[in-house]
């Protein structure tokens, strides 16, 4: 359950350094770097969450499905 918990949080965390990026970059124009900054930080964010998930089923700690319920 705490995986499940970390992984919501990460994805949220991206979610957060993507808005934040946008609003840099309409509000700097490009006069500063912190656009770039925080793009960086959402692409390690990304990539941790991505090794995190893998990790996660290679342990299995989480099981992936299907959308729908397996047919009987």
């Amino acid at each position: 359950m705490i995986i499940k918990i970390l992984i919501l949080i990460l994805l949220a965390l991206v979610l957060i350094s993507l808005g934040a990026g946008m609003f840099s970059l309409i509000k700097d124009r490009g006069e500063t770097n912190r656009t770039v900054k925080f793009l960086t930080i959402r692409i390690v964010l990304s990539i941790a969450l991505f090794v995190l998930l893998v990790v996660s089923f290679m342990m299995g700690w989480i099981q992936p499905h299907g959308v729908l319920p397996p047919a009987s």
